[in-house]
């Protein structure tokens, strides 16, 4: 499974994994049932910590987005559209929140920050 990676990121490493594999799974690309690569062998294909894959795994299942079977397993949770819905929103809210609190460090106005969030959507939208 190819996850590209940023060491240079302000997101940590399982972070960048977690938020990969989350659009993968939204997206249907990773159907529900289906098997993730081992936490050995996904951490030896990104050259990265066993550690650092079962970070990123857990955070996972406490997304509800996978189970993990013991001696089997981590396999991609059916999604249901409300919740999927709703996680959505909670994780717009945490960034959102997170942009105000930038923009209003940096003095960057109501209005400059609408344009820029209409402008990621248009640049993000193709």
């Amino acid at each position: 499974m190819h996850i590209p990676l940023d060491p240079s990121a302000p997101e940590p490493i399982y972070e960048q994994i977690r938020a990969h594999l989350t659009t993968a799974i939204l997206r249907g690309d990773l159907p529900p049932g289906e098997a993730l690569p081992s936490i050995r062998v996904l951490a030896r294909d990104l050259r990265v910590s066993v550690i650092t894959t079962t970070r990123a795994y857990n955070e996972l299942v406490a997304d509800g987005l996978v189970d993990a079977v013991r001696g089997k397993g981590v396999f991609v949770r059916a999604q249901e559209s409300d919740q999927v819905r709703i996680r959505a929103v909670e994780r717009i809210d945490g960034a959102l929140v997170e942009a105000v609190r930038t923009a209003l460090i940096a003095g960057i106005g109501a209005e400059e920050l609408h344009d820029r969030l209409t402008q990621t959507l248009e640049e993000e939208g193709r």
